[in-house]
């Protein structure tokens, strides 16, 4: 985008695609643990929701309750097929009478091409939402001092949001804040966010924060392979076992009740020569050739190697012996989540 392109002219970043690259990644990252940071969005993207029977629209559509989400909320929900697994992991808010979401780049087009195809006579109108609005990814230690003095709005926990001037922040967690602002505003919000000292960053360094909390996010090379429970989905709050129908919801809820779920996310490193990308398979020594799970986010670590959000089989990480692209490839090792996965284990 033209706007990224100019803001960050004169760094060591650029936009590749829908990724914005470091000429040193895990120095990128590095900073992260050092300072507050700030990252052109790219590689997700944007839908609009509007319309009187929008509500109802999406409550029918995704996993998780948007009946009952606050005019000042944001949520995890996600879109399945038929089997439930998952086509897209979206973050939802309120925005102008109607809702907004973010979902991966390399799934948009599709995503937006199929919940098209449900709106028939409904209510309900869908807009690409970066025709005119971006994405900024903002994280930082002193987080509502850093917003306030750049002028932002400041969302008083995880998962609330607030809106000013069209412009919509929304807290994922105590250091981060996704910000949707118009592509007229984004250079004023970057210029006062490098007055106190956010530094920009790139894909690389959000990824390794997504990894670090434990959030999936489902792109092309993962699209339609797990139910939500393998990617932990109703541990951060991404599935309501309590709303009505929508697609895939028996598979979900039989996985929730009825089945004993074999896979789950797990968090993993690896050393520093290690070459991994999303979609990578797994394998461990009990499976034998058989691939025990895959590679969902992936990241660079701070001090070299590389850190990774990857879906596998439980048993295969209570053993401990985790091999990346073949049985005879580079050991992982588990590191820990933000969250325990005893919850629902074997549920």
């Amino acid at each position: 985008m033209t706007i990224w392109n100019t803001l960050l002219d004169g760094t060591s970043l650029r936009v590749e695609g829908n990724r914005i690259v470091s000429d040193d990644a895990s120095a990128d990252v590095a900073n992260v643990r050092k300072g507050a940071v700030m990252v052109p969005l790219v590689h997700l993207k944007g839908i609009e929701a509007q319309g009187e029977e929008v509500t109802d629209f999406l409550h029918n559509l995704f996993s998780n309750d948007v009946k009952k989400l606050s005019a000042d909320s944001a949520q995890w929900t996600s879109f399945n097929s038929p089997k439930g697994r998952m086509l897209a992991s979206m973050l939802l808010w309120h925005a102008d009478g109607g809702y907004r979401l973010a979902l991966a780049a390399d799934v948009h087009e599709g995503i937006l091409k199929k919940l098209r195809m449900f709106v028939l006579r409904a209510k309900v109108a869908l807009k690409d939402g970066t025709e005119d609005r971006v994405l900024l990814g903002v994280s930082s230690d002193v987080l509502a001092e850093c917003l306030a003095k750049a002028n932002l709005p400041v969302p008083a926990a995880p998962m609330k949001c607030g809106q000013r001037n069209g412009v919509s922040v929304i807290r994922l967690d105590a250091k981060r804040v996704v910000i949707d602002a118009p592509t007229g505003a984004v250079a004023d919000i970057w210029s006062q966010l490098q007055a106190q000292s956010v530094a920009p960053a790139g894909t690389a360094a959000w990824n390794w924060l997504d990894v670090q909390n434990g959030i999936p996010l489902v792109t092309e090379a993962t699209q339609d392979d797990f139910v939500a429970q393998m990617l932990n989905y109703e541990l951060i709050g991404g599935v309501s076992f309590k709303k009505g129908c929508y697609p895939g919801q028996e598979i979900v809820a039989r996985t929730q009740y009825l089945g004993k779920l074999k896979k789950r996310m797990y968090h993993l490193q690896g050393p520093g020569n290690t070459d991994a990308k999303v979609g990578d398979e797994l394998f461990a020594p009990a499976f034998e050739d058989q691939a025990i799970g895959k590679l969902v986010t992936v990241a660079p670590a701070p001090n070299g190697g590389v850190e990774a959000l990857a879906v596998l089989q439980i048993q295969a990480a209570e053993e401990g012996q985790i091999f990346l692209g073949s049985p005879a490839g580079t050991k992982l090792r588990l590191a820990a989540l933000p969250y325990s996965l005893d919850v629902a284990q074997g549920q």
